[in-house]
């Protein structure tokens, strides 16, 4: 399977309430993951498991994106002895834990495999990406089956699960109920001070319902209870069943589910369905947005049911795109490569909501919204979008389109003024209300990423609609290029922490290829000879590179150099902007700037980005190209790391913080810019 070499490390047996420790040794493949994703679907629902929990998966709580604890626990009972399989943080009373044997990730899947008894119990966390079937992407789930497989004896085995109201944002004031129909069991969980398009600060949803499903496989009897934890728990301990009792809430309180499967002689499992639904789900210039799915499925029921009904397809669909992003990453770039673009995926489209206008349900006119996670929470940021778009551009470059369109109708409004192109569409997901005045502004940067991202999504599917409908958008920005692009004025670029520069080297970069860009789409060469012409200034006069042409600077006239990522559209797209002489030169300079963790940013700074690392290494060959793959490789698989996937690391000690160690970001959506390297085999490799 061209898996990594496995890692090995001891974990404790946890004996009753009392915590010994045994060496047992567990596999973790392709390699440990900084945090796995359990249940990671749209910005509302991503939850996790820090890697370095998984040793302890019966004790451990899984967390929200933004690190909070979320109770969400497995227990199951083998002839009458309970083990903890997972998130039983508190001490149980006659219950032992079971023994983590390992934990495995694909692009969709995070299993972990533990022993109890004679029993082996699997938890499969699967969060399906869909990327052309919109209905089946817009779904606000994700699944956890739990399979027992082992001795043939006959055990008698039942498997319980709860959750409670920290997944409403309001633990402490929160409503719950449950819904039973002929197939299905769904508990209901809200705030009780709900406030619609309102969020709390670590980013949970103040509005819509978590809902936890189930039904009864075809040999098991399905029972339910909430209450207090310990007498729920308990119940299911003691008797292998809850008693179908439903207090009200508490706020020490679980709502939980117990299968009891009977005498189990071969391999079974039972699946339970978690998400989060909202009925108007992004505030869209003041017309409300839906989920997509909700012309067909409008409500918690309809969805939740449908959901369960539809895990045969999302499995099959799961496998082959597990399959897909694996030969695909190992056909780039090897092993190490499929192992970080594995567990890329999830974390991108969990960024992501599709949806359709509330007021018609029309899913003839789909858009997609995206959170700036972890950074200030802006909604369909336009950069953000560009680091994304490799990944659309091979598995589905209509996503470019979804996520492009709001911003074409915004700035075609007369909401929107400027002759640039916007930064963003709101301050705050899922607010999308318009671009505040005094927010960010980076007029070069956005202005050459609407055309690139028109660019891709046009000739990765071979259509021209965007630049027939907005094409006098499209020649307004490359005006504005060709009037301010070599010599940009003072602005931010999307490096936004580096503040205000004039001159930004990487930015004319931009221009120069968005024009390449805008005249290759039109046809009018008169934009590409532009192209070429600042190319021929930046790089053959030397005007943003150091007196011998060695490497690029970040601002003209500072002998600074900077990591300059703007090259890849150039590549990608085979426009021939820049002279091969630029690549080969990058090629051999980048190598000789790496430090302990990697490549910088810029040369005065200790951190790096895995965004435009993978940007730069798909433009450059040989050492460096190795260099860029085994350095991101190294990172995401030291251990060291509990966050989902941060973009943003130290690339060198700094006293503070070790190199290879993740810089304040997490969960963000940015990472499909590790699909860079990937995406220059083609675009639309996916067939659904």
């Amino acid at each position: 399977m061209g898996f990594f070499s496995n890692l090995r490390s001891a974990f404790g047996l946890i004996l009753g309430s009392t915590l010994l420790h045994t060496s047992i040794a567990a596999t973790f493949t392709p390699f440990a993951a900084p945090s796995y994703p359990l249940a990671v679907r749209n910005p509302y629902l991503s939850v996790w498991l820090p890697g370095d929990s998984a040793s302890d998966l019966p004790s451990s709580s899984p967390k929200f994106w933004s690190g909070g604890d979320l109770t969400w626990s497995v227990i199951a009972r083998v002839d009458g002895q309970a083990y903890n399989l997972f998130g039983v943080s508190s001490s149980l009373d006659n219950s032992k834990a079971a023994t983590v044997t390992g934990a495995s990730f694909t692009s969709t899947h995070s299993t972990f495999t533990l022993e109890a008894g004679s029993r082996t119990f699997t938890l499969d966390f699967l969060s399906p990406v869909s990327p052309k079937n919109l209905l089946r992407q817009s779904l606000p789930f994700a699944y956890l089956t739990i399979s027992v497989s082992g001795a043939s004896d006959g055990s008698s085995v039942q498997i319980y699960s709860d959750i409670d109201s920290s997944w409403t944002g309001q633990p402490d004031n929160s409503k719950w109920h449950i819904t039973t129909n002929d197939t299905t069991s769904i508990y209901h969980l809200g705030p009780v001070n709900g406030a619609t398009f309102s969020q709390t600060d670590p980013g949970q949803a103040l509005w819509g319902e978590t809902a936890y499903a189930t039904r009864p496989s075809n040999q098991s009897n399905l029972t339910s209870a909430s209450g207090p934890l310990s007498s729920i728990r308990s119940q299911f301990v003691s008797n292998g069943a809850l008693s179908n009792s439903h207090a009200e809430w508490t706020s020490d309180g679980v709502a939980g589910f117990a299968h009891d499967l009977g005498k189990v002689t071969d391999k079974t499992s039972v699946t339970f369905a978690i998400g989060h639904v909202r009925e108007r789900v992004i505030d869209y210039v003041g017309n409300a947005q839906a989920g997509y799915y909700w012309a067909k499925y409008p409500g918690t029921v309809q969805v939740a049911s449908h959901f369960l009904d539809d895990y045969a397809g999302a499995a099959s669909e799961s496998t082959a795109l597990d399959n897909l992003i694996q030969t695909g990453g190992e056909d780039a770039y090897g092993s190490n490569y499929s192992g970080i673009l594995a567990l890329s995926l999830r974390q991108v489209f969990g960024g992501i909501e599709v949806t359709i206008p509330h007021d018609s349900l029309d899913t003839s006119n789909p858009s997609a919204f995206i959170k700036e996670i972890s950074s200030n929470g802006n909604i369909n940021t336009v950069d953000v979008i560009y680091a994304t778009f490799p990944i659309f551009y091979i598995l589905s470059p209509e996503f470019i389109k979804l996520l492009i369109k709001p911003v074409l109708e915004y700035v075609t409004s007369d909401a929107y003024s400027e002759e640039y192109a916007v930064h963003d569409l709101g301050t705050h997901y899922p607010n999308a209300t318009g671009h505040d005045p005094n927010g960010e502004a980076m007029p070069i940067e956005e202005s050459g990423n609407i055309i690139l991202l028109t660019y891709a999504y046009e000739k990765g599917l071979g259509q021209s609609d965007i630049s027939s409908n907005y094409g006098s958008l499209l020649q307004q920005y490359a005006q504005y290029l060709q009037n301010n692009g070599l010599y940009p004025a003072s602005q931010l670029s999307l490096n936004d922490a580096l503040g205000e520069v004039a001159n930004q080297t990487n930015l004319a970069v931009k221009a120069a290829s968005a024009l390449g860009a805008y005249g290759d789409l039109t046809s009018q060469t008169n934009y590409t000879n532009l192209g070429k012409e600042f190319a021929d200034k930046i790089w053959t006069d030397r005007l943003g590179t150091d007196a011998d042409g060695t490497y690029f600077t970040f601002q003209y006239g500072n002998d600074t150099w900077f990591e300059t990522f703007n090259h890849y559209p150039d590549v990608l797209f085979n426009l021939d902007i820049f002279p091969q002489e630029v690549y080969n030169a990058t090629s051999a300079f980048y190598p000789t700037v790496r430090q302990a963790g990697g490549v910088a940013l810029k040369q005065d700074l200790n951190w790096g980005q895995t965004n435009w690392q993978s940007f730069v290494g798909a433009t450059v060959t040989g050492e460096a190209r190795d260099q860029y793959v085994a350095d991101l490789h190294a990172y995401i698989s030291n251990g060291l790391n509990p966050a989902p996937f941060s973009d943003r690391y130290w690339v060198a000690d700094n006293g503070e913080y070790k190199a290879g160690e993740y810089y304040v970001f997490r969960a963000r959506p940015t990472l499909g810019s590790h699909f860079a390297l990937w995406a220059l085999k083609g675009a639309n490799q996916w067939s659904d």
